[in-house]
């Protein structure tokens, strides 16, 4: 079916201890076509960061939600990670015609459109390819700001994964009010009273 208005959807962000969860929705114009996507774990952070540039000024319609730290730690992650879905959809300045997400679970939408998961859909789908990479660049940046105010985590190196640094700056420091109070890692601490200073 020509002139479908096809919009892929992804998320960036469920692993980390810190930080929201992100999620982007990207209707790709046909008439302005971007090589090189691919999911964006596959691709470097300057290859990521120059797509992101592409896709911002070529697709027809992108848009980037989140759901908050602590949204994630009332609902748990799968749940946040749907809602900041569903958010970036509605977020859209042109209806898509059909939405595919990537992974096995869709959002329940805010406008009746078909939906579909696709697993692997990073990889075989260029607009959730195109969606994969804005969540995960804008996600970065967030980290990268968060780094700023929180210095002692290094949160612009390990964008907030549970690396050794992290979990032995968790350790050293207690959690901050930015940490994800329902991660093992985190509950543990604060269970022991363990928060920041």
């Amino acid at each position: 079916m020509s002139g479908l208005l096809l919009c892929g959807v992804d998320e960036a962000g469920r692993g980390p201890l810190a930080g929201a969860v992100f999620a982007a929705a990207v209707i790709l114009d046909p008439a302005h076509p971007i090589a090189g996507l691919a999911d964006s774990k596959k691709l470097s952070e300057a290859r990521r960061d120059a797509l992101a540039i592409e896709i911002r000024q070529h697709a027809l319609a992108w848009s980037i939600a989140t759901a908050s730290v602590a949204e994630i730690d009332q609902i748990n992650i799968l749940q946040a990670s749907l809602l900041a879905m569903s958010r970036a959809v509605a977020g859209l300045s042109v209806r898509p015609d059909k939405v595919e997400v990537d992974g096995n679970r869709v959002p329940t939408l805010t406008i009746a459109v078909p939906v579909e998961a696709i697993v692997k859909g990073d990889a075989k789908v260029a607009a959730i390819s195109a969606a994969s990479i804005l969540a995960k660049t804008a996600r970065d940046a967030e980290l990268v700001a968060l780094d700023a105010e929180w210095p002692c985590y290094g949160f612009a190196q390990h964008k907030g994964y549970p690396t050794a640094a992290h979990l032995a700056a968790l350790a050293q420091f207690g959690a901050s009010p930015v940490h994800r109070q329902s991660f093992g890692p985190v509950k543990r601490l604060l269970a022991q009273g363990r928060l920041f200073g």
